[in-house]
């Protein structure tokens, strides 16, 4: 994964790149965690270390929930294709 920040006069652009594939839900569960908790680096460290704990157990949350959704997500495709009769495709996405 190639990934570059570009500054703007509006605020920072992230801009990550793939091969042949998307972005896994650790990725996703990242970003998104990263803007829900910000950590100030002048923060006290006592404080630090209690937002750092915060947004781990946030990231986990995530990451929990993104999982759940993709495989409930991906329950509904192999129903839908099972429906329209093409189990072979629907075996294939029953892969791990």
């Amino acid at each position: 994964m190639i990934e570059d920040d570009i500054s703007l006069g509006l605020g920072v652009a992230v801009v990550a790149t793939t091969n042949n594939r998307g972005h896994d839900p650790e990725f996703w569960a990242e970003r998104t965690t990263d803007r829900i908790c910000g950590i100030s680096s002048q923060a006290a460290p006592h404080i630090k270390e209690q937002a750092l704990a915060f947004r781990t157990a946030v990231y986990n949350v995530i990451l929990t929930g993104m999982r759940s959704a993709i495989a409930s997500d991906r329950v509904t495709v192999v129903n839908k294709l099972q429906e329209i009769g093409r189990g072979d495709v629907a075996n294939f996405l029953k892969e791990p």
